[in-house]
């Protein structure tokens, strides 16, 4: 882990290998398949002509030539025939053979293009969702770096339900928020605080002698010294974190992963009791978790964050959880789509 959603060029993508988009000659062709061979030159060609082409399902290893990665990886994906003649399969086939490729090359970052979407036919939201499955799952026995690379906006899609359940949920949320006056949301923000500090250093009770005032409240360095606010602090988010994956029975690996979270960045977490993480990492910790709201409010808090309905990525986060759906490759799918930052990574 992690899996890794981007909008580039894949010929500008600089990990250890990418992986082509070919067609059964290997010798090039029109979309992803002819960029790729443009930017690395004859060489390449070349190189192809002596592979003898390749099957449907199966990958080759080349050289990259002029491309800033080291190598290239050819694949043939499956044409789409209305997914009754073992297309998934197939598909899925590509993605596996081609990681096994680039693992067993000493491969640790590889990008992929979303196979089979372009002239094949097969249904880009389908195709995500079985490159994002088939590499996820790959992923979770080895450590390597994932991207499926998208080349614009028009060549990704996701499901037209889920896409329109989460406009919705936004819409019920984001729109109300910013349609609050501005004078309103500030002294609503203000009650917010003024609360928060009543909580945090309540002013003394009636006197109980009758006829006397109550005395004025001391000052706040008489109310709670520095030495006596230090050590009311709340148990830290590092702390919290390792207590809940032993709560949950879960292994450190498995956490980590499930959260698409690199190993090195949970180490530092580890190791660091006031580390201070992003906010998407501990969404895609509580998300791993399978908090509910309330827990992965909680969770937020710990790190100095809290869920707000004027911010379209925690709507789309906490529409997920209020719906019991933790599978963050499906998240993160829905992010890309309302082009806002991914959970983990």
């Amino acid at each position: 882990m992690p899996i890794q959603i981007v909008r580039d060029n894949i010929t500008d993508m600089k990990v250890d290998a990418i992986v082509n988009a070919a067609g059964p000659s290997l010798l090039g062709g029109g979309g992803v398949d002819g960029a790729i061979h443009r930017a690395a030159g004859p060489g390449l060609l070349a190189e192809c002509r002596t592979l003898g082409g390749c099957e449907t399902g199966q990958a080759k290893l080349t050289g990259a030539y002029q491309l800033p990665c080291k190598y290239v990886i050819h694949t043939v994906g499956p044409i789409w025939k209305g997914g009754c003649c073992g297309e998934q399969a197939l598909l899925e086939s590509c993605y596996t053979a081609s990681l096994r490729l680039a693992w067993e090359n000493g491969c640790e970052t590889v990008a992929f293009p979303l196979i089979s979407s372009g002239a094949y036919g097969y249904p880009k939201d389908q195709a995500l969702q079985t490159a994002m499955e088939t590499v996820g799952r790959f992923l979770l026995d080895h450590d390597m770096t994932a991207y499926i690379v998208i080349f614009d906006r028009e060549a990704y899609r996701i499901g037209e339900k889920l896409f329109a359940d989460i406009t919705a949920y936004i819409d019920q949320r984001y729109v109300d928020e910013h349609l609050e006056r501005p004078d309103e949301q500030a002294r609503r923000r203000q009650a917010a605080l003024e609360s928060q500090m009543d909580e945090a250093f309540p002013l003394p009770g009636p006197c109980p002698v009758a006829g006397i005032a109550s005395p004025a409240p001391p000052p706040l360095a008489a109310v709670m010294s520095l030495k006596e606010a230090l050590s009311r602090l709340d148990e830290g988010f590092s702390k919290t974190l390792l207590r809940l994956i032993d709560e949950k029975g879960m292994t450190d690996a498995q956490c980590y992963k499930k959260a698409n979270i690199d190993r090195k960045l949970f180490s530092k977490i580890r190791s660091n009791p006031i580390y201070r993480p992003s906010k998407p990492t501990v969404l895609a910790f509580a998300v791993a978790l399978e908090l509910p709201l309330d827990e992965t409010e909680a969770l937020l808090k710990r790190a100095g964050f809290a869920l707000s309905h004027s911010n379209k990525f925690d709507i789309i986060v906490e529409f997920f959880i209020s719906n019991g759906i933790y599978d963050i490759l499906t998240i993160n799918e829905a992010l890309f789509a309302f082009d806002q930052p991914l959970l983990g990574g």
